[in-house]
């Protein structure tokens, strides 16, 4: 695999917790490689790790040793801004609560990071996106006057509105019921097929990790990939 063809790739990563007088290994020598445009998706049980997991691949967070790249850059050498930045770019996120700012409407939840991100015409951006999931007709209301599965309509277009290289998906459906669930995966992958981005989610649903081309299930601290 070259480079260019490779979003990420961890080397080596651990990550322990102190406990009393000792360190508690919670996940030990993770190496894996992601290619563009890829869809993963990593399963195990609750306290597993996943979310840990997640939270270094998209520099979040740092591990306790071991490297992580984003093509040839290892992010583990960058401070907390430069991260930030480099996910600013690059990466698009979708969470099981949503984390829609309660204050903004759906139209404003979108369109704030591409206002950070200083991209072109943010607000027809916005718009655009806010069509494509089906809410062009609830883009003034705000997250507590829409549905569950109408805010992670929204979350969705703002998690695609940066074009981002890679989304990660944490829980997606956790917090929705089984149909309204199906809908936004059905949305989720139509989205990301059409607009080639790499898609890691973190998942306890086995039916969702088989619609993925690559499972990766986590257990006693190893990644089984």
């Amino acid at each position: 695999m070259t480079i260019q063809n490779r979003v990420i790739r961890l080397q080596n990563v651990n990550y322990s917790v102190k406990s009393s007088e000792q360190h508690v290994s919670i996940l030990a020598n993770i190496n894996l490689e992601i290619k563009e445009g890829v869809t993963v998706a990593i399963t195990g049980p609750s306290g597993s790790g996943k979310t840990s997991l997640l939270n270094w691949m998209s520099g979040l967070e740092l591990p306790s040793s071991g490297q992580i790249f984003y093509g040839a850059q290892d992010i583990t050498l960058l401070n907390e801004d430069q991260r930030a930045q480099l996910r600013s770019r690059q990466v698009g996120f979708i969470f099981q609560s949503f984390q829609l700012l309660p204050n903004l409407t759906a139209l404003e939840n979108v369109i704030l990071p591409l206002e950070i991100t200083k991209q072109d015409k943010p607000l027809e951006r916005a718009k655009t996106w806010l069509e494509k999931v089906g809410l062009s007709h609830r883009t003034h209301h705000y997250p507590l006057q829409l549905s569950g599965g109408e805010q992670q309509r929204v979350a969705i277009a703002r998690a695609f509105a940066i074009s981002p290289t890679i989304l990660f998906a944490d829980e997606p459906t956790g917090n929705l019921d089984k149909q309204t669930g199906k809908t936004i995966i059905d949305l989720l992958f139509a989205l990301n097929s059409d607009n080639h981005t790499t898609l890691v989610i973190v998942t306890h649903d086995d039916t969702l990790a088989q619609r993925c081309q690559l499972h990766w299930p986590l257990a006693d601290g190893s990644l089984l990939c």
